[in-house]
């Protein structure tokens, strides 16, 4: 018996009209189609009047669905994966059952379409000979000051997801980062009826969301520059204030790591440090 294949399929980002010919056909030939939410596939399923049954698969599922799903699969049936909007994987359940799926020898097969990265970036009007995506950043803590820092030592740009109500601050973090002067672009509710993209400099957008917060779904695209090294005096000038604040030692690690993002072992190193005394390769 021959296995199946898994189509992992792009879905409209927003406009129904961006559904491919081909992922129309497939949707409408496989047996199942695994859905991140169900109610919105079948908005998208009507338009097209696409009559296949669904299943959830999301991330509080996707670990004990993916053996199930990857013996249907196995044993000779295709199915087709989708996200609510876009290219599955991209921020977006799927992964788990995509390697499950390789691992078993099922054939895996991408059925293109839209994208809001791509989108973004075709729009942004930067220039884009390479780029890195980092999708949403971290919330808090040392893990986003880790990614802010890592979009900080970029030379070439970068591209974000954010949700509205961080845009804001997220495009703050990147100023502070030493990013102000980047060429940027906020692209909001692509492909919908208020598409719009806004360009300018890390500064000037971040002054802007300050006082005009976002709404919908938004991309931020960073432009090229030079990139910015961490700064090991300004590691220690805090480290003088909390000292003279009554900081322990074990506490000024902490600090240094969840409000600066400084690996642990630098940030113990550098508490200990004698005050004047500066660490090889700081």
């Amino acid at each position: 018996m021959s296995v199946g294949t898994l189509y992992v399929v792009s879905t409209p980002i927003g406009n129904l009209g961006d559904l491919t010919m081909r992922a129309i056909e497939v949707l409408r030939a496989v047996p199942l189609v695994l859905a991140e939410d169900t109610r919105h596939a079948r908005t998208l399923f009507a338009r097209y009047e696409i009559r296949t049954p669904t299943a959830a698969l999301h991330e509080h599922n996707e670990a004990r669905s993916a053996p199930r799903l990857v013996a249907r699969l196995a044993g000779g049936q295709d199915l087709a994966l989708i996200t609510d909007a876009g290219t599955p994987l991209l921020s977006d359940p799927g992964a788990r059952l995509v390697r499950a799926a390789i691992d078993a020898g099922v054939p895996v097969v991408p059925v293109p379409g839209a994208s809001a990265l791509l989108a973004a970036l075709a729009g942004a009007g930067l220039p884009m000979g390479r780029f890195t995506f980092f999708g949403f950043l971290p919330r808090r803590g040392a893990d986003r000051h880790d990614a802010i820092a890592a979009v900080a030592g970029l030379t070439h740009a970068a591209v974000l997801y954010e949700a509205p109500t961080r845009v804001a601050a997220t495009l703050a973090d990147l100023a502070s980062a030493g990013l102000g002067d980047r060429p940027a672009a906020v692209a909001r509710e692509l492909t919908k009826r208020f598409e719009e993209f806004r360009r300018g400099t890390v500064d000037e957008l971040a002054a802007y969301y300050a006082g005009a917060p976002a709404r919908g779904e938004v991309v931020l695209v960073i432009g090229e520059g030079a990139a910015v090294a961490p700064d090991p005096e300004a590691w220690r000038g805090h480290i003088r204030a909390l000292r003279a604040a009554g900081t322990t030692r074990r506490q000024i690690v902490a600090v240094l790591v969840a409000e600066h993002g400084v690996p642990r072992n630098v940030a113990y190193r550098l508490a200990h440090e004698p005050e004047g005394e500066a660490i090889e390769g700081g």
